[in-house]
């Protein structure tokens, strides 16, 4: 889409390797906005607070300068194949094999996930569900609530209110794919919702799930990656989409040379980071709900500004106070 609007594929063509029969919402993408993008016309719905809860806690947190945002995927595949479709380079194929790949650049986001299950993982199943009677404050979402069953990993719940009788709520885990004790997602979301969010009647209208790897995948070296297998992923949140659209701005301004730049990525001191954070994360999970919430005793734009990769050194040295010192330094060393 990027190299279509920007006119970048009037003289070459496009080939789309895409097994799936149909474009349908299959998932929903949310962020902070912490620059424009192209996909304001997308957007479900945008919020100005959030709130953050420990069994003990809440927090309440507000975000205007930089609102959190959800795409729906299916107003989003809608308005990118309707554009893509009045181009004739551009076609598409359920195999590579159909094509001849000889004098091409090849863009690839499919991983190697083989035998990753004892990594970590942000796994997650959402629904969203529609209640007779007004029920949500549509102004206010609540980012992670950590008042549920930890078993030994890292849980928490996310709804995001799209009105006052329809909301996303989705049970997420960090922790490794092995286990079948962290997929029981169904009897999660009914418990959640029948006795934290004291709804009895309700209809579900939608559900998803999804797993994000917490680890940069095997890559193949003779294409240039993007997305997920890109290392377009930030470790420590799950969040990709806007570092897609970066991306995906990178490549469209190089596009002609793209194969001699350099590789686009995230910024090392993120990388480093995160992969401390994670570290944590593995080794001390009962400890993991009071440093989020400590997170957030940071301003919000520091906080914010952190997760989406545009700190500057007084906030990453913010963030980093914030942290229980002992246990952050063990795993540094």
């Amino acid at each position: 889409y990027e190299l279509e609007v920007y006119d970048k594929l009037k003289d070459k063509t496009l080939a789309i390797i895409e097994p799936r029969e149909d474009y349908k919402r299959d998932k929903t993408w949310s962020f902070w906005k912490v620059f424009s993008h192209n996909f304001d016309d997308c957007v479900k719905k945008s919020w100005n607070n959030f709130t953050i809860n420990t069994p003990n806690n809440t927090k309440y947190v507000d975000c205007e300068t930089t609102p959190y945002q959800t795409i729906d995927s299916g107003m989003f595949y809608e308005k990118i194949l309707s554009k893509l479709k009045l181009n004739k380079n551009i076609q598409f194929f359920k195999s590579i094999d159909e094509i001849d790949k000889s004098n091409s650049i090849v863009f690839n986001s499919v991983p190697n996930f083989e035998n990753k299950q004892s990594e970590l993982w942000q796994h997650f199943c959402g629904v969203e569900i529609e209640t007779r009677k007004d029920f949500f404050d549509e102004e206010i979402f609540n980012l992670m609530d950590f008042n549920c069953d930890q078993k030994d990993a890292v849980h928490f719940f996310y709804t995001l209110p799209f009105s006052k009788n329809k909301a996303l709520v989705e049970t997420t885990w960090l922790s490794n794919l092995e286990s079948d004790v962290y997929k029981d997602y169904e009897i999660q979301l009914e418990n959640y919702i029948k006795n934290n969010l004291r709804i009895k009647e309700y209809k579900i209208n939608y559900t998803e799930k999804g797993a994000i790897p917490l680890y940069y995948p095997n890559t193949n070296n003779n294409f240039i990656n993007i997305g997920t297998v890109g290392e377009m992923t930030r470790l420590s949140t799950g969040y990709t989409f806007l570092n897609i659209q970066e991306h995906s701005k990178y490549i469209r301004e190089n596009l002609d040379n793209i194969g001699n730049k350099e590789r686009f990525k995230l910024k090392n001191k993120y990388i480093f980071l995160d992969k401390i954070f994670l570290k944590v994360v593995k080794n001390n999970p009962e400890q993991m709900p009071s440093i989020f919430f400590n997170l957030f005793k940071v301003k919000a734009d520091t906080f914010i500004k952190f997760m989406s990769n545009k700190s500057n050194l007084v906030d990453d040295l913010s963030i980093i106070l914030k942290m229980p010192k002992f246990t952050f330094l063990k795993a540094l060393f």
